[in-house]
């Protein structure tokens, strides 16, 4: 008997045309209006009629796009970092809590995704305004003879940026932590190891994959976050997502906003790709 007749086709073997819907969708959606966006900042002009370099040569000549890109990317890092510490310790508690705090804390954790944008951070401007929780509480205390200027600052906007995502760091590290065998640390601790070394030659070794993944997913919210960067920062910070829509729509200069909204998407792509060759350096490090 031929076997090969019988034989059905192999699990793989599905026709492309099941990808065509998404395929279409992801061209319609995201590769058309790239495209736009790439073909819109050639123009020389607002009026769109003539092509050349010169909102590019704009970009790289003015003395303030750069610096402002600058301050964005910055601004990623600082909120990242503060991120990256008060998720390691959230993270670390939750998986070393009983199986019923592990309940409530994950509910802690994810509850903020389950909220607006919009609602948190307008929550962050009652907490931080002159006449806001914050200063209440010092000046009740005695602390302070006034109240602080805490909104509108650059630590407050790095404060609000944290708490909206946070749940983006604490995620990843506590799968990263979740996965690591608890005899590495008690071998280590028999081999007279402090908790300290422990932590730094064994734990934080090995949840890299966690914090490479964390520190990707916040600084990318953190710098394109439109809606917290305007209502906290105020007017006197200016980042690229403001900038961006105060050429676009305040301005009309569409060219010269396609133009920053490229540099600012391949500026972000530099930092992810350089965030991925970090980890893969890190899988290396692990597997040796």
């Amino acid at each position: 008997m031929n076997t090969a007749a019988i034989k059905g086709p192999p699990a793989t073997g599905y026709s492309l045309a099941f990808a065509s819907p998404l395929a279409a969708f992801f061209v319609l959606f995201f590769l058309a209006p790239l495209l736009l966006l790439v073909v819109i900042s050639f123009y020389a002009t607002p009026d769109l009629k003539s092509f050349g370099l010169d909102q590019y040569i704009k970009i790289a000549t003015d003395g303030f796009t750069l610096p402002v890109l600058a301050d964005t990317l910055w601004l990623g890092v600082q909120t990242t970092l503060l991120c990256l510490v008060l998720g390691y310790a959230l993270a670390w508690s939750y998986v070393r809590s009983p199986r019923t705090m592990q309940k409530v804390l994950m509910l802690i954790i994810v509850m903020p995704l389950l909220t607006s944008v919009v609602v948190r951070t307008f929550a962050w401007v009652v907490i931080l305004g002159r006449q806001g929780i914050v200063n209440s509480m010092l000046m009740e205390m005695g602390w302070i003879p006034g109240p602080l200027k805490l909104l509108y600052t650059r630590g407050g906007l790095i404060v609000a940026l944290a708490n909206v995502q946070l749940p983006l760091m604490a995620l990843p590290l506590i799968t990263a932590l979740q996965k690591l065998d608890p005899n590495l640390e008690d071998a280590s601790s028999a081999l007279g190891a402090s908790a300290l070394r422990t932590f730094v030659r064994i734990t934080l070794p090995l949840t890299l994959p966690g914090i490479l993944a964390g520190c990707l997913l916040t600084f990318a919210a953190s710098i394109t976050a439109f809606i917290s960067q305007s209502l906290i920062g105020g007017g006197q910070m200016l980042f690229m997502p403001m900038y961006i829509y105060q050429q676009a729509s305040s301005l009309q200069n569409w060219p010269f906003a396609a133009a920053i909204s490229l540099v600012f998407l391949v500026a972000v792509m530099a930092c992810v790709t350089l965030l991925n060759a970090l980890g893969r350096l890190s899988r290396g490090h692990i597997a040796d």
